[in-house]
């Protein structure tokens, strides 16, 4: 998957440094998770104690508009994470309010809602599910 994700920047005419492999790096171990902004931030700092905040965060931003990571707003603060399906870039998740665990929807409901919104143009849409994931109930975290 990393390989992926650098053929990617490479195609949008990014170089492919040795913090965009680290930061890189890092958040292919969120696929299936997200995690704070800040925490990748305080990540990258530890590693790169000279980098700075906004370099941290054009990378992040440059990620997400080339297809390798995901985000969303939780609780006031940025999340991310790695991006589950570079096939399918155009997708849904099942998030876990237990463990967090986010799992791919290929079911896209759009088409559902533009039947009842005839003569209008949806732009964009964010489809979420949550609940608790099979794990969590089979462990008994309910």
């Amino acid at each position: 998957m990393l390989e992926v994700a650098i053929k990617l920047l490479q195609k949008n005419n990014y170089k492919i440094t040795k913090q965009r492999r680290s930061l890189l790096d890092y958040l292919s171990h969120f696929q299936e998770h997200y995690v704070a902004v800040s925490a990748v931030d305080k990540y990258m700092h530890e590693i790169y104690p000279g980098m700075s905040h906004n370099t941290i965060y054009r990378n992040i931003k440059e990620f997400e508009e080339v297809g390798i990571i995901e985000n969303k707003l939780r609780d006031g603060s940025a999340w991310v994470k790695y991006q589950c399906d570079f096939v399918h870039q155009h997708h849904h998740h099942f998030v876990c309010k237990k463990c967090g665990k986010v799992q791919e929807v290929q079911m896209c409901p759009l088409d559902f809602f533009e039947e009842q919104l005839p003569g209008c143009r949806i732009d964009e849409h964010h489809f979420e599910l949550y609940g608790i994931c099979a794990d969590c109930i089979r462990l008994g975290k309910e």
